[in-house]
């Protein structure tokens, strides 16, 4: 397969720049979703633009709106966080009878089997 070290190095080489290329192109792609100000259109421009010129357009959008992609990211993760700590305290700030009475109208309702019904009760009880 590999006549020499130096196809070795090159494939080596090729590879990581592929991966590299991925791990960016996701990135891109996950930041061009999670901008509420661009407009769809422009969203669909930078990924035909992506897949026709890859590196170019990858290393065109990191010059341009690089800044923007860490702050976007951070408050993506906040809000993320927000809403996890919130559902937490609203979880921990309820009784055991609101907890088993939730669990209950989940058991009516079909969306839990009487097992975890039990289950939920008695992490309610303990």
């Amino acid at each position: 397969m590999f006549d020499s070290m130096w196809d070795i190095f090159w494939y080596t080489l090729t590879v990581f720049v592929f991966v590299a290329y991925l791990l960016v192109l996701f990135q891109i792609i996950g930041d061009l979703f999670r901008d509420r100000s661009m407009s769809g259109f422009v969203r669909v421009l930078w990924i035909i633009f992506l897949v026709v010129f890859p590196y170019l357009t990858a290393f065109v959008y990191i010059i341009t709106r690089g800044r923007g992609i860490a702050e976007r990211q951070a408050a993506s993760r906040t809000a993320a966080k927000n809403a996890a700590d919130e559902y937490i305290r609203d979880v921990a700030g309820k009784s055991a009878s609101e907890q088993i009475s939730e669990a209950k109208s989940l058991l009516d309702t079909g969306v839990i089997d009487a097992a975890e019904f039990a289950t939920l009760k008695a992490k309610a009880l303990s």
